[in-house]
């Protein structure tokens, strides 16, 4: 069996076992999905992993401090649900020296796909960005990778299915271009062509013509008959709400979807803010903020004591995860995703007060089961780890 799909057994009556309350207690603590990774890393019951097909260079970064993008072509195994285009997805990996699993947010660029279905991964290598660095430039086909479900809610809401006359609008800078062109992809790949009055216009801001992702894909695009007009900006060509006006008159009045650098995103909200200070409804906006990182903000106002009760440990609440907390002092309890997925992490807090990272939801009540990996202290609290 070839180690890129997963067993027949994830699905029908035999998933359903694995999946059960009593596969679950027989394979306590550690979980059904440890014991199936030891068989093959892509079986799983409940979590999802990938491993990466093939890696292509957009583009290769240079001295002008441009940085290096790739795309990842991943095969998930059969527990990925499929994603929306403009979604986005958690992936972890396991750098080469490091204990922990590190976590990063990135955006899906591939049409909308199905579930179990292979999709891409458009990733600039930032050297600052541990996770970006690794993936770009030392990943290789074969590695394996640690996912969350897809995420995200900027996401498409036309589709040949659901036809309307309405035109959309894409204004994008830098890596932003990834989810636009998962939309647009998914757009093309199932048959929209522009035609009952149906329009779109992609406007993108890159540094350079080398710096342009999608960059051969894009001149293809503008090319065909199919209602899809792009308009590439570089360099020192700055976004205008004059520009935009011309390009589409009626631009406050159109589906519109924005995903760029902070300072990009704030010229164009401005354009779309009237006079009375309300935004358009009809604009959209990302912004890329994993929310295993929210905790961590607001470390500083934690105050409180974490109490490992079976250990006898004993630190100061700081605002970031349990897990990280326990490791810190050299304990090392089970996890598996490190994002909240499989649940080899949970442990039971026997009293205190936590906050879930992912949601900001705090909880007081006594004997709860707890991630670890997702939750944090939020005042006093004592685990029984």
């Amino acid at each position: 069996m070839s180690a890129l799909i997963s067993p027949p057994a994830a699905a029908g009556p035999v998933g359903r076992l694995l999946r059960s309350r009593l596969a679950a207690a027989l394979t306590t603590p550690h979980g059904v999905d440890r014991y199936l990774e030891r068989f093959n890393p892509m079986w799983a019951a409940h979590e999802v992993r990938a491993r990466v097909v093939s890696i292509h260079r957009e583009t290769e970064g240079g001295a002008d401090g441009t940085a290096p993008v790739a795309t990842l072509t991943l095969q998930p195994t059969s527990t990925w649900r499929g994603h929306r285009a403009g979604q986005h997805v958690l992936v972890g990996v396991e750098l080469p020296g490091s204990a922990k699993r590190h976590t990063r947010a990135f955006s899906i660029s591939s049409a909308a796909s199905a579930p179990g279905e292979r999709f891409t991964l458009t990733i600039r290598a930032h050297d600052e960005g541990q996770v970006s660095s690794y993936l770009v430039r030392e990943a290789r086909p074969g590695t394996l990778l640690h996912l969350s479900q897809a995420q995200g809610e900027f996401t498409l809401v036309e589709s040949p299915a659901t036809p309307t006359i309405s035109r959309l609008l894409f204004v994008t800078g830098g890596s932003g271009i990834t989810p636009a062109m998962s939309m647009v992809r998914t757009l093309l790949r199932d048959g929209y062509d522009g035609h009952a009055g149906r329009k779109v216009t992609f406007l993108h801001f890159a540094r350079s013509p080398e710096d342009q992702i999608f960059g051969a894909e894009l001149a293809e695009i503008a090319a065909a008959d199919n209602g899809v007009d792009v308009h590439l900006r570089y360099g020192d060509q700055l976004f205008s709400e004059f520009e935009l006006r011309r390009l589409v008159p009626d631009f406050r009045d159109t589906d519109t979807w924005l995903c760029g650098p902070a300072g990009l995103v704030e010229l164009v909200r401005d354009a779309y803010t009237a006079a009375d200070g309300e935004t358009s409804p009809r604009l959209r906006m990302e912004f890329f903020k994993p929310a295993v990182a929210r905790a961590a903000a607001t470390g500083a106002e934690v105050a409180g004591e974490v109490s490992f009760t079976r250990s006898g440990a004993t630190t100061a609440a700081t605002g970031v995860s349990l897990l990280e907390q326990a490791e810190e002092l050299g304990l090392k309890p089970e996890f598996g995703c490190r994002m909240g997925i499989c649940f080899s992490c949970t442990r039971t807090k026997t009293a205190g007060t936590v906050r879930n990272v992912l949601t900001g939801e705090e909880s007081s009540l006594p004997d709860e089961e707890i991630r670890i990996c997702v939750t944090a202290a939020a005042g006093d609290c004592h685990i029984d780890l």
